[in-house]
């Protein structure tokens, strides 16, 4: 094991997060010790459950989880803010993982937040873990936003998809950043094509979604639904694409001593059923882009 201080910097990006997983996998395998994460979104999520210890647990239960499941975890909201609460998942995890405060946690932890009002990066590294990463995730217009210590806050990914500068106050040897808007791959373009082909999985995924919604609202036609639910897609695709560009000025600013893309197109931002295969995806880049790391250890 070195005695190199690693920290690592994980980028938000939906289901594509769960490579994140496999990129700890792969540093743990290798004998590298992180000392210090930061990460937005999903990379909040993960980030956070790793400093609290329960990776491992938390990787179980995500390949475990069949797409009933997560439809199970989705409570729907009837405000005018977000599709979905987000409280039936935080309390599933927090089951999962157990409550703990970030300041307590034996690696420094910093989520990325957005402050609606003021329109400025918030970051928290101190407070409960599991409210540092509700407001981290908070994708517009799908989750509500998460108010916390008098703020309105949204996914951190609005502002800093990759956000490195937290790091920065651990004076780290190493800075790895994963960054989850990579350009896209047309070799996985094919395969998403040919799994289609196979079998129309992820539309009726969607349907399922929509139908689950529709049984809990009170008013309202299924034609609206599926606007709204169109709406979002849209949203989320075009949230996708300026990640992307925001991401790639952070990195050149501040410039990580290595990058792990993830090309943006290896799954959908709900596909969080294809947990194994984006685990092992995220091993597979990290040993490419860390093998001069490897080397030199």
């Amino acid at each position: 094991m070195t005695d190199q201080k690693i920290a690592l910097v994980l980028g938000s990006g939906g289901a594509r997060g769960m490579t994140h997983i496999g990129v700890i996998n792969w540093l743990e395998d290798n004998g590298f010790q992180i000392s210090t994460v930061a990460g937005a979104s999903m990379g909040a999520l993960v980030g956070g459950v790793y400093a609290a210890g329960k990776l491992q647990e938390y990787s179980n239960w995500l390949q475990a989880m069949t797409r009933s499941d997560i439809v199970k975890l989705l409570d729907f909201s009837f405000g005018t803010s977000g599709l979905f609460k987000g409280d039936r998942i935080i309390e599933a995890l927090e089951q999962l993982i157990g409550t703990h405060m970030i300041e307590d946690l034996p690696v420094s932890y910093t989520a990325v937040a957005a402050d609606v009002e003021t329109g400025k990066e918030v970051w928290l590294n101190d407070g409960p873990l599991f409210d540092a990463i509700r407001a981290s995730i908070a994708l517009p217009m799908f989750f509500t936003p998460f108010k916390y210590k008098g703020r309105m806050l949204l996914d951190g990914g609005l502002l800093n998809p990759v956000p490195i500068a937290p790091t920065f106050i651990d004076e780290p040897d190493i800075t790895i950043a994963v960054n989850l808007g990579g350009e896209p791959d047309a070799e996985l373009d094919v395969e998403s094509k040919k799994r289609q082909q196979e079998s129309n999985s992820f539309e009726k995924y969607h349907e399922k979604i929509l139908s689950f919604i529709a049984g809990l609202q009170t008013s309202g036609s299924d034609t609206a639904l599926q606007r709204d639910w169109d709406l979002i897609d849209s949203v989320s695709r075009s949230f996708e694409t300026m990640q992307g560009t925001i991401a790639r000025m952070k990195l050149a600013a501040y410039a990580p001593d290595y990058v792990i893309e993830i090309p943006r197109n290896v799954c959908r931002s709900l596909e969080f059923d294809r947990a194994k295969e984006m685990i092992e995806f995220g091993e597979k880049k990290a040993a490419e882009a860390l093998g001069e790391l490897l080397k030199s250890h």
